[in-house]
C-alpha cells in the first residue's frame, strides 16, 4: 500500500499501479462472479468487470425492466443472465447488489447457495451492521467482503469509460479463506476503482448514510430549494434564481472544487465573492451543525436503517417514491432547471 498524507494525517491506499489489471485477473481467473441485482450499482460493476475480463454472471428477477436492460447490455439469458437463486448457485463469489431492503427479503434464499469458501461481497456496509433489522447473518465458512464505490452507479460505468475511475473504500469483514483481501482488493480494481482505501463495515455504513442525507444529497436538495425560494420572494424571475442556485455551482464552480480545491476556487473568483464566502461559510456551518449531529446519531442509533426498511419494503413504495419525486420533477425551480439545461450549448446544437 502507498503511504498518503491527508491533511496531516497518512493513510494507506491501494492503487492500480501497486495492485494492477493483470493481477487481479490472475487473483480472478478460476473465480465466477455473480451480480446479484442490475438496479443501481449492478450495472457498472458488472460491465466493467466483464470488459476486464473477469467471467461474469448477472442475477435478476426475470420479466422486470432491470432484466431487460441486462439482456439489452449483452447479457444473455440462460447463459450470463438468469433467476437470483439460479444465478447464486454458480458463482464462487456473489455480488449481493440488491437494494437494502431487497437483500433482506432474498437473503434466505441467497444463503442456501453459499458454498463453503465462496466470498460474499457488498458494496454497503448495510446489510451486516444493521444485522438485528435485517436478519442478515452469513455462515463462517465463506469470506465476506467489501468495495463500495464512491460514486452512484453510473459513474462507475462513466468514468470507466472515460478512462479514470471512481474512488472506492474496501474491507473484509470476515476472511474464512485466508485470501479475502486479495479477492478484495482484486473486485476493486477489477469494477474500475481509481484507488482503495479502508474501512470497516461499520464506518463504511455510517459515513454513506450521513453524506447521503446530508452534503451529497438531502443538504445539497434543501439548501438549493432555500435559496431559490428567497429568491424569488425578492422578486428574481425563475431563470435568474436558478442560474445563480444551481447551474453555476454545476457548471463551473464545483469543477473548479474538483480540480484543485475549495481555496484555488475561491481564489480563482472576484475577490467580491471570495469576501463574501469566507465570512459567510462559518456562519453556514454553525447553522448546520447540530443538524448533522443529529443526523449522525440517528445513524448509529438504527433509526435511519429502520425508517429505509420500513418504507422500501411497502408494497406501494415505488407508487408513493413516484410521487415524492414527481413533486420535485414539478417543481418551479427543477422546471426552471429543464429549461436552462435545454439552452446549453451542447443541447442547441443538436
Amino acid at each position: 500500500m502507498a503511504k498518503i498524507d491527508f491533511g496531516g494525517v497518512v493513510e494507506e491506499v491501494v492503487t492500480s499501479e501497486e495492485f494492477s489489471l493483470i493481477k487481479a485477473r490472475e487473483v480472478l481467473k478460476d473465480e465466477t462472479v455473480v451480480v446479484l441485482g442490475y438496479g443501481v450499482q449492478g450495472p457498472g460493476q458488472a460491465l466493467n468487470m466483464r470488459d476486464n475480463g473477469i467471467r461474469v454472471i448477472v442475477g435478476q428477477r426475470k420479466g422486470g425492466s432491470s432484466w431487460d436492460r441486462a439482456v439489452a447490455d449483452g447479457f444473455v439469458p440462460g447463459e450470463t443472465l438468469f433467476p437470483l437463486e439460479e444465478a447464486a448457485k454458480q458463482g464462487t463469489i456473489v455480488q449481493f447488489l440488491l437494494s437494502d431492503a431487497g437483500q433482506t427479503a432474498t437473503w434466505p434464499e441467497i444463503k442456501k447457495c453459499l458454498n463453503d469458501g465462496d466470498a460474499l461481497y457488498f458494496s454497503h456496509g448495510f446489510s451486516i451492521v444493521y444485522k438485528d433489522q435485517t436478519g442478515i447473518v452469513p455462515p463462517e465458512n465463506i469470506d465476506v467482503i467489501l468495495v463500495a464505490p464512491k460514486g452512484s452507479g453510473r459513474t462507475v460505468r462513466t468514468n470507466f469509460l472515460a478512462g479514470s475511475g471512481i474512488n472506492s473504500s474496501f474491507a473484509v469483514h470476515q476472511d474464512y479463506t485466508g485470501k479475502a483481501k486479495e479477492r478484495t482488493l482484486a473486485l476493486g480494481i477489477a469494477i474500475g476503482s481509481g484507488y482503495l482505501f479502508p474501512t470497516t463495515f461499520k464506518n463504511e455504513v455510517y459515513s454513506d448514510l450521513t453524506g447521503e442525507r446530508g452534503v451529497l444529497m438531502g443538504c445539497l436538495a434543501g439548501v438549493m430549494d432555500a435559496q431559490y425560494n428567497i429568491l424569488r420572494k425578492q422578486g428574481h424571475s425563475p431563470s435568474e434564481s436558478f442560474n445563480e442556485t444551481v447551474e453555476e455551482l454545476t457548471q463551473s464552480l464545483i469543477r473548479l472544487v474538483a480540480e484543485k480545491g475549495m481555496d484555488w476556487m475561491f481564489s480563482n473568483c472576484s475577490t467580491t465573492a471570495q469576501r463574501g464566502a469566507l465570512d459567510w461559510a462559518p456562519r453556514f456551518r454553525e447553522a448546520v451543525a447540530p443538524v448533522f449531529d443529529e443526523l449522525y446519531e440517528s445513524v448509529r442509533s438504527g433509526k435511519e436503517t429502520k425508517r429505509v426498511l420500513e418504507v422500501n419494503s411497502a408494497p406501494d413504495y415505488r407508487e408513493k417514491l413516484q410521487k415524492e419525486l414527481d413533486i420535485i420533477k414539478n417543481s418551479e425551480m427543477w422546471r426552471a432547471g429543464a429549461a436552462v439545461r435545454s439552452l446549453r450549448p451542447e443541447k442547441r446544437k443538436k
